[in-house]
């Protein structure tokens, strides 16, 4: 099983995005950077905002892409083919509309289920599909046309606490995830449930 050398928090650059839906992967590398005393930092080479460090033992990269969501995968291709990190070494965090707020899962390629971000992911790839996905639940507005107006908005008070939750919790099991023991990882986040 690969041990995670590149970890990739989706979301949106500027103020009006901060803690929105779609930023869930942004905040959770934040959250990396701040446990770990790793300083996050503009960098145009890599189209994001990244930072190097230890966590766990391992040297990791962490990379908020600048570019929009729809271009993720400018930033991703650029830091990933400049370090040599293979695919199935990056682990992607985003928000997942299947998944209600206080659910996270863990899975290693298939599709991007309609996200832009993994879309644009998978193509600067030339569409491989291997690198692990931690899917953040936001929950869903029940209405497809309502999807671009819902992710872009902040979650109600509650809601926000139940993702922040699983963003916890998440950060708690890094360890597996960054040392490549995805079952145990798995058995800890897909039995977790925020309340």
């Amino acid at each position: 099983m690969s041990k995670i050398k590149l970890i990739v928090g989706l979301g949106n650059p500027g103020p009006s995005y901060i803690e929105t839906r779609h930023n869930a992967g942004q905040i959770f590398v934040e959250e990396i950077a701040r446990a770990f005393n790793i300083p996050l930092a503009s960098n145009s080479k890599f189209f994001g905002i990244s930072g190097a460090g230890q966590i766990h033992g391992q040297d990791v990269k962490l990379i908020i892409p600048t570019t929009f969501m729809n271009k993720s995968g400018q930033a991703v291709a650029a830091i990933s083919n400049f370090y040599k990190i293979p695919l199935e070494s990056i682990l992607v965090a985003h928000d997942e509309l299947d998944f209600d707020p206080g659910v996270i899962k863990i899975k290693q390629g298939g599709g991007h289920g309609g996200h832009n971000g993994l879309r644009d992911i998978i193509s600067a790839h030339g569409n491989k599909k291997d690198f692990y996905r931690l899917r953040i639940g936001i929950g869903h507005p029940g209405n497809a046309k309502q999807v671009s107006n819902y992710v872009l908005k902040k979650a109600p008070a509650k809601e926000h606490e139940l993702i922040l939750a699983t963003i916890d919790e998440a950060a708690r099991h890094l360890d597996k995830m960054i040392k490549g023991e995805w079952q145990a990882a798995m058995n800890q986040l897909h039995s977790f449930q925020a309340s």
